[in-house]
């Protein structure tokens, strides 16, 4: 909060709020303000850690919300996204004041909180950011989410070093991609620049102290730019409005790791904003921009004709302007608004109501992610495609620790386990899912925390491989079988020695020469032929020794290969299924040819 807001009551707060956001109809002002009252009433004597007042944290949230147009719900749950358990405040008070969609965001923005998502490796980070879409029904509760985030972010002064950083780094790998994602891109520039400042402050204060540097020589080339852009449109009949900036620090910073350069050593860090009324003004905007410097090879990008898969639309070019590269985005206002707000500026809210249908053609970038077959489509069935999209074929649910694991749709407990530990995955007897027991055969479902039961004398089973989904416990479960000799056959195995057993078709028999022309003596090699090919793991019997030139007969072990027995070998008989486990097999043999002299 400002100084001068310390100072002032929540009456004269909330007011301050509605002059701010003016845009909310009378219902929902009273609804908002209600709210208001009924928090600062039960934390009024709550304080933080930092000595402020617990209901300035949820005003700012609230504010973050309003600025992305976000409707009198997400408002009211941003007041109450984090309640003190010293305010005797219950989500059943808030329900029967504020009605249920409330208390479901509420809800849905305790149970992203209570998560474990810090110190994760970029992959890890992923899945954390794929497993928030699954584990909410309404995408208002990650943008309260991310209010909450930026506000922290805001605000880390107080604490210790070393949670700065942590905070910090977690802000940038899991909720700055998730407003990228969004399109939200003031809210993610904030968060990666603030998070720069924290992670790598030495690097933060050059890049600022650099774009600093020279600031009226800047301003005096940009506003050259700016008017000679200008001049040239009023020539063309368009109206435009044009903003000047330099880059914001967290992209300087990318450009100077992937160039390998310092910040002093990059000229492109200026940039211009051209807001226009149409697309088609866009593309007249383009030939002048180009008409008037020349652009660089390569840099032109039309995001009107193939948008971000966040909605993101607009042109960028960079030019050459006095010498220095120059880059200019030209979007309309209608692009402009989503490129700021990205899907929040979409969650429209009309006057004294605030979930009114919302045609399909209305929202930009609805039509940009996909085709909606209906002519009409509520918020919520937006939100979930929306959602859909997103998660693509996965599910994830969480260690008993908190951990993100992430599965395909229809994995089970013993899919869960192998990708913890396949120790864990060979001695499963049973899974909880949110503290009940569930059979292993179950799909797990998103969100679920799954806790593996085991016993030291458990293996695997055959059973087991027939609602196992992952490639890991398929094959773990067959090579286990496969080295305990628990009469399991291999599929693929058997029915690759059948086909080389089978008989060599008479065409391709070699005819033997006419005998009495030479002497012919054989010998065996100590190899077993199958079929034409030796290529195969053998072991002979213990119980009967074969030996050459013994009638030999073979069957397939599990995990051995081919076992060898004498013909007429009595425990050779005595295996279960031998008859379905039978190869034909005999002794490769040489032979040793002298010439008749």
């Amino acid at each position: 909060m400002e100084t001068q807001e310390i100072t002032k009551s929540p009456d004269e707060l909330i007011q301050d709020f509605f002059k701010e956001f003016p845009d909310y109809s009378d219902e929902d002002k009273k609804r908002i303000e209600n709210a208001w009252n009924y928090l600062t009433q039960n934390s009024d004597s709550v304080e933080r850690a930092c000595g402020e007042p617990f209901y300035f944290h949820p005003l700012r949230v609230a504010k973050i919300l309003a600025s992305t147009k976000m409707d009198a719900d997400s408002i009211i749950a941003g007041f109450f996204h984090s309640l003190p358990e010293t305010s005797g405040l219950t989500l059943e008070e808030i329900e029967k004041n504020f009605g249920k969609s409330v208390t479901s965001l509420i809800s849905g923005a305790t149970k992203i909180t209570n998560l474990n998502i810090s110190n994760k490796t970029l992959q890890q980070a992923d899945s954390i950011r794929k497993m928030l879409f699954a584990m909410v029904d309404d995408i208002r509760i990650i943008l309260i989410k991310l209010s909450d985030r930026l506000d922290r972010l805001r605000n880390l002064k107080s604490l210790e070093p070393e949670k700065q950083r942590a905070i910090a780094q977690e802000i940038l790998d899991i909720w700055a991609p998730l407003a990228d994602r969004f399109g939200m891109s003031t809210v993610k520039n904030e968060m990666e620049d603030l998070s720069l400042k924290y992670i790598n402050p030495d690097v933060f204060q050059q890049i600022k102290s650099i774009v600093a540097q020279k600031k009226n020589e800047r301003a005096q080339y940009l506003e050259k730019a700016v008017q000679a852009i200008q001049k040239s449109a009023v020539k063309a009949g368009l109206e435009v409005t044009i903003t000047s900036r330099a880059k914001h620090f967290y992209s300087i910073y990318q450009k100077m790791r992937k160039r390998n350069k310092e910040a002093s050593e990059l000229f492109d860090l200026l940039a211009l904003r051209i807001i226009c009324h149409t697309e088609t003004e866009c593309y007249t905007l383009v030939g002048i921009v180009h008409g008037l410097w020349k652009p660089l090879d390569g840099r032109f990008k039309d995001y009107i004709a193939m948008p971000k898969s966040n909605g993101y639309q607009s042109l960028h070019t960079t030019v050459m302007c006095e010498g220095k590269p120059l880059e200019i985005q030209i979007r309309t206002e209608k692009m402009h608004s989503v490129a700021e707000h990205g899907v929040a500026s979409h969650w429209l809210y009309k006057k004294g109501m605030s979930h009114d249908l919302v045609s399909a053609d209305n929202l930009t970038i609805v039509n940009q992610l996909r085709e909606l077959k209906e002519n009409h489509a509520s918020d919520e069935s937006f939100f979930n495609e929306f959602k859909d999209e997103l998660l693509g074929d996965s599910i994830y649910v969480f260690t008993p620790k908190g951990e993100v694991i992430e599965l395909p749709i229809g994995s089970t407990a013993i899919d869960f386990a192998y990708k913890v530990h396949s120790a864990i995955g060979e001695k499963i007897v049973g899974a909880k899912a949110d503290g009940k027991i569930i059979q292993l055969s179950t799909p797990l479902k998103n969100t679920q925390i799954i806790e593996i039961l085991t016993n030291p004398q458990a293996h695997p089973t055959v059973n087991q491989l027939a609602f196992v989904k992952t490639q890991k416990a398929r094959s773990k479960i067959r090579s286990w079988l496969l080295q305990n000799d628990t009469g399991y056959e291999d599929p693929a195995l058997h029915a690759k020695l059948v086909e080389a057993a089978a008989p060599v078709p008479k065409k391709q028999r070699v005819h033997k020469k006419p005998q009495g022309t030479e002497n012919t003596a054989k010998q065996g090699t100590g190899k077993i032929r199958i079929g034409k090919t030796t290529n195969f793991l053998v072991n002979f019997a213990k119980c009967c020794n074969p030996s050459y030139p013994d009638p030999i007969v073979g069957y397939v072990s599990n995990g051995r290969g081919v076992i060898i027995h004498k013909a007429d070998c009595l425990m050779f008989h005595r295996i279960q299924n031998v008859e379905r486990r039978t190869i034909e097999v005999v002794w490769d043999e040489e032979e040793e040819t002298e010439k008749k002299k």
